[in-house]
């Protein structure tokens, strides 16, 4: 339940103000904290019409709201000090149940990896589908009529009339162009409609990622430590001869030994890619720039031709390397955390689920996702204070 206080600051300034808390319980301390906090800034409490009146006053008063805000985000996180005050022999009965949640997290964990076994079971199950997807997408095998019937939605239904003039647009273009084999580009434009990959795009990554024909993921074996990785098949082309790139993507599903409690499921540990053996003049991950250089002695100018790395989605199978003691500096650090972002996305969302973020719509599902998880707006605080107080 919400509870209102309304108070006003003592002379020279004279503004309401009301504050309602919505998660402060129980109620009694809450009352308690206004109340003391209202009394250390010499503010006077007051109650009905007028306090209402006055409180008006206050809402058109961004100072006052911003130290308000800003006292209130000091309680976020901070202990109330209910446990320090709880008697010695309840503190023990508080620590047993501890050890209880750190075997709940313990269970937590095997819950996990059975999922793991769970997912490598039906992957094996879902693969047929998804080879019959990358042979339609290259063109290796052509559906029947009967494969092609989609049952449009209610709202993509069309008149008879709209059909045939639709029927008719169509066999025009076709008869305009070639007839195009497969799905071209199918993974380009699913990387390009997702903003997570398409930020990684650089545009000479894009004749080369109209020749990625499919994506798999696979999970480790039965016994072994937990982990997945992606393979990318790529068609003959002049960039590269590999026919498969990969990233491996090492999971780990403990909880902590120093911090138990943090356990939230299985987390990536770190990752490997591969080596790209690029043609000569074709590696887009690297680029030649010229500096002029000035001979301190002579005087003279030289031009230096220079080799630095570039901007590139194939980036993505250069990952840095984590080390033993597995302290990164921030740089590295904050690529390790998208990557891992990027790599769980792939494997969650863009393989299996592939077709729906070519059309476009998966992207309107995520959309939906994101804006129901949303949080509210909360008002910034910011340095104003009080004035004279």
């Amino acid at each position: 339940m919400a509870h209102s206080f309304y108070a006003v600051l003592a002379p020279p300034i004279v503004v309401g103000v009301l504050l309602t808390c919505q998660s402060l319980d129980p109620e009694y301390k809450t009352t308690a904290f206004f109340q003391m906090y209202f009394q250390e800034k010499n503010i006077v409490l007051y109650s009905g019409q007028y306090a209402r009146q006055l409180t008006m006053q206050m809402m058109q008063n961004p100072q006052i709201l911003a130290a308000l805000q800003e006292r209130l985000d000091g309680l976020v996180g901070s202990p109330s000090g209910y446990m320090e005050s709880l008697p010695k022999v309840v503190k023990r009965r508080v620590n047993a149940l501890k050890n209880l949640q750190v075997k709940c997290a313990h269970i937590e964990a095997k819950f996990y990896e059975e999922v793991h076994e769970l997912e490598r079971k039906y992957a094996a199950l879902y693969q047929p589908l998804f080879d019959k997807r990358s042979d339609i997408v290259k063109a290796a095998y052509e559906p029947t009529d009967e494969e092609c019937e989609w049952k449009p939605d209610e709202e993509e239904e069309l008149t008879e009339e709209m059909k045939e003039k639709a029927k008719v647009e169509e066999e025009k273009k076709d008869e305009e162009k070639e007839d195009p084999k497969g799905i071209p580009e199918f993974w380009l434009t699913v990387f390009k409609n997702v903003d997570l990959l398409s930020e990684m795009l650089q545009e000479h990554d894009e004749p080369i990622l109209k020749h990625l024909q499919d994506i798999k993921v696979k999970f480790s074996d039965a016994g072994q430590p937990m982990s997945f990785t992606l393979e990318f098949y790529f068609e003959p082309n002049d960039f590269f001869p590999n026919t498969v790139l990969t990233k491996t993507y090492k999971m780990r599903s403990e909880p902590d030994e120093s911090d138990p409690f943090s356990f939230d499921g299985p987390e990536i540990m770190g990752c490997t890619g591969c080596t790209v053996d690029w043609i000569k003049g074709k590696n887009v991950t690297l680029k030649t720039i010229k500096k002029k250089q000035k001979h301190k002695g002579r005087g003279t100018v030289r031009t230096v031709t220079k080799t630095v790395p570039n901007d590139s989605f194939f980036n993505f199978f250069s990952p840095p390397e984590v080390p033993e003691s597995g302290e990164l500096d921030e740089d590295s650090e904050a690529v390790l955390a998208a990557d891992f972002e990027i790599g769980h996305f792939i494997r969650e969302r863009i393989v299996p689920r592939a077709v729906l973020y070519f059309t476009g719509e998966a992207i309107e599902d995520d959309d939906d996702d994101v804006s129901e998880r949303q949080p509210s707006s909360v008002m910034k605080s910011n340095d104003a204070l009080f004035p004279n107080v």
